[in-house]
């Protein structure tokens, strides 16, 4: 009798503590979940505004109750990279970059094949693979990003032994990446000046593709870009349709084109209407060698290296942890259909102009694309 007492005052107590605590979910919270460790690796001297409000805004948005946190400035290059590969070998569950693409860069590269995630504070001047990930560009939402700290499983490319995130590329890009490097300032009027002032004189070269074994025939291309991410950063759209989960990698040539069809060109990469163009041709794999007739520069993420005449680009499928903004709506990475109808018409006139020039074509050039548009 007494024990059934016993069992019975036991039963009593437990429900008595289940009926007390499970309306305060907090408690059950901490009790049942561990803290997250964040380090967040500022640069000071990334973009063009002060970061010494940056960790008071730390401070205010990450939830102290479910993460310990730390913030470091990085005092030199490449500090962030060995900042970044200290902190994995120590077990912190997230390294956010709180910087640049270059910053960003530098932490991805020291956390690929670890389990510790690379959280991004963009405060740069391009911010490509925030922009790929939707993230909010204000560093407030971008805390609350990390806050929340959705992570994903995300892929990344290696080009002759070095890793990249969004792009690398041959040609026309990994020119104008070395002409903005060596320009000393940053921003979209720098790229966009760099561009036009560069573009019509760059010479066209001859490249040879194999996309997973496969020969491809050659490409006289104004450049040759691999993309695991969709855009450069800026919202220029190299491949809106890339993906960083589908385990290939996106491979733009673009052919040459002449000075009428230059602008176009530069509104279908903000417009993400670039496959829509006829100088684009579009291929995705997974591993891939370009061979070009003599060594020279190439980029990886817009940085720019001097490489041999053979190169070799793979595909490393969910490779690296990611902090990912889990609300976004990737629909937006598609064009409108303004957008769209803009693209389609413009490269419908142009293939008209292209007869026109010969006067005795030109009305049934026009007649042609009247007709069309009527059907």
């Amino acid at each position: 009798m007494k024990i059934c007492y016993f069992y019975a005052i036991i039963l009593l107590f437990l429900c008595n503590f289940v009926v007390t605590f499970s309306s305060k979910r907090k408690f059950f919270d901490i009790l049942m979940t561990e803290k997250k460790k964040i380090r967040f690796i500022v640069n000071p001297i990334s973009g063009t505004n002060s970061k010494d409000d940056v960790p008071q805004l730390i401070k205010d948005s990450i939830n102290a109750e479910h993460n310990d946190f730390d913030i470091i400035f990085t005092e030199y290059a490449g500090h962030a990279a060995k900042l970044a590969k200290q902190s994995a070998e120590e077990g912190y569950d997230i390294v956010v970059a709180v910087g640049g693409d270059g910053t960003v860069n530098e932490v991805a590269r020291a956390l690929v094949g670890t389990e510790t995630a690379l959280g991004i504070v963009p405060c740069g001047s391009g911010n490509g693979l925030a922009r790929h990930l939707m993230l909010p560009m204000e560093i407030t939402g971008a805390l609350r990003i990390i806050d929340e700290g959705v992570i994903h499983r995300l892929d990344y490319g290696i080009i002759n032994d070095h890793p990249f995130f969004c792009t690398c590329g041959m040609g026309f890009d990994a020119f104008i990446s070395k002409k903005f490097a060596e320009a000393g300032k940053r921003g979209k009027l720098t790229y966009i000046q760099n561009v036009l002032m560069e573009g019509l004189k760059y010479e066209p070269e001859t490249y040879e593709v194999t996309l997973d074994d496969e020969k491809t025939e050659p490409h006289k291309a104004f450049l040759i870009s691999i993309a695991n991410a969709s855009q450069y950063g800026n919202d220029a759209y190299i491949a809106p349709q890339a993906s960083m989960s589908d385990g290939l990698l996106d491979v733009i040539i673009m052919e040459p084109f002449d000075i009428i069809e230059a602008p176009q060109v530069g509104l279908d990469l903000m417009n993400k209407t670039l496959p829509q163009s006829s100088k684009i041709k579009c291929f995705k794999a997974k591993d891939i060698v370009i061979r070009r007739k003599n060594p020279g520069v190439i980029h990886y993420d817009g940085d720019p290296i001097e490489e041999s005449n053979e190169l070799h680009i793979m595909m490393q499928h969910r490779g690296i942890n990611v902090v990912v903004n889990d609300k976004a709506d990737k629909s937006k990475r598609k064009p409108n259909m303004m957008q769209s109808l803009y693209s389609e018409l413009f490269w419908d006139i142009n293939d008209v102009a292209e007869e026109v020039g010969h006067p005795i074509r030109h009305a049934k050039a026009v007649g042609r694309y009247i007709e069309k548009k009527l059907s």
